[in-house]
């Protein structure tokens, strides 16, 4: 198979008929094989009734609904999971993705040997001072931290070689930094592509300014991940370290000067408080490598979502 679509949504049972007309459409002008996967993440409107409706008229068509909202990560990893392309291309559900770069997409996975290809809305029709400006400002950051040089790291229209999603797991809201956890896996050579964006044609935005906070705290989170998962003691044991050396050597220091200068008054001085804070801190924080050390060892099920119905999985 060529081509899987993996789409998560979330009440966009309007666009959703002319979504998948529009795709159908260039995937036969190119002569293309391939499924169109969409993941229903616990929509309260008639989603999931247009995306029966749907498959019974293309079985290309594929659908999970979620018993719940749990959030784009949780319906991509469900998605990538099934995806059975030899290119997996993601994009959002609200039209404002266009299917019409899916080809430039598929060839530079398949011929130009990306391992991924991410989607650059160059010029954006969204709100320039709610969305736009922090946009920028959240990926120059993501640029400066992750060190990989992508303009839109959070574009929804992406495209990935298949063991490229088989190899990583992607939850919480990990989906904004599949880049980074690829690039961490083994895959690097990541390529962007500028798309071009859709004003939005149905519903609102299920995204408001939470988003670029968390969005930083994820980023934070990740490039822990990334860099010290597998060795949490590295970052805490050599903090804890440091720290245990710089209060062991202020209360030497003063330990000195009590014992060979005759100072008096030693307790009174905010340094002695300082070594002995500093000092604990160091053990807490070598205990806390210890103790990551320990947990990385035991395996954890993150990603466990109830799916309440499925079609032509």
């Amino acid at each position: 198979m060529n081509l899987s679509l993996v789409i998560p949504l979330y009440n966009e049972d309007e666009s959703l008929p002319e979504l998948c007309s529009w795709i159908e459409k260039v995937m036969n002008t190119h002569q293309y094989t391939y499924e169109i996967i969409l993941i229903d993440d616990g929509s309260k409107d008639k989603s999931w009734s247009v995306i029966e409706d749907l498959s019974s008229k293309n079985t290309n068509i594929k659908g999970v609904k979620f018993t719940r909202n749990y959030g784009k990560s949780a319906a991509l990893y469900v998605g990538f999971e099934m995806a059975q392309g030899d290119v997996v291309i993601t994009m959002d559900a609200d039209l404002q993705d266009s299917p019409d770069e899916i080809p430039e997409l598929y060839k530079m996975i398949s011929q130009e040997g990306y391992d991924i290809v991410s989607g650059w809305k160059q010029k954006r029709y969204d709100n320039a001072l709610t969305k736009n400006l922090p946009s920028k400002l959240y990926n120059a950051t993501n640029r400066a931290i992750t060190g990989i040089k992508l303009h839109d790291m959070n574009c929804g229209l992406k495209a990935y070689k298949n063991e490229v999603i088989k190899s990583i797991e992607v939850y919480g809201e990990m989906h904004r930094f599949i880049p980074v956890l690829a690039k961490n896996a083994g895959f690097g050579k990541i390529g962007e592509k500028v798309v071009s964006h859709q004003a939005r044609k149905y519903g609102v935005s299920k995204f408001g300014w939470e988003r670029f906070i968390n969005g930083f705290l994820d980023l934070l989170s990740v490039t822990f991940m990334t860099r010290f998962a597998k060795k949490p003691m590295h970052l805490f044991g050599s903090l804890g370290v440091l720290s245990f050396i710089i209060g062991f050597g202020m209360l030497g220091y003063l330990t000195f000067e009590k014992l060979f200068l005759n100072t008096y008054g030693m307790t009174t001085k905010p340094s002695f408080f300082l070594g002995i804070m500093v000092l604990i801190i160091g053990v807490m924080l070598f205990l806390s490598g210890f103790l990551a050390e320990l947990i990385t060892r035991n395996a954890t099920d993150r990603n466990h979502y109830l799916i309440s119905k499925k079609i032509g999985v």
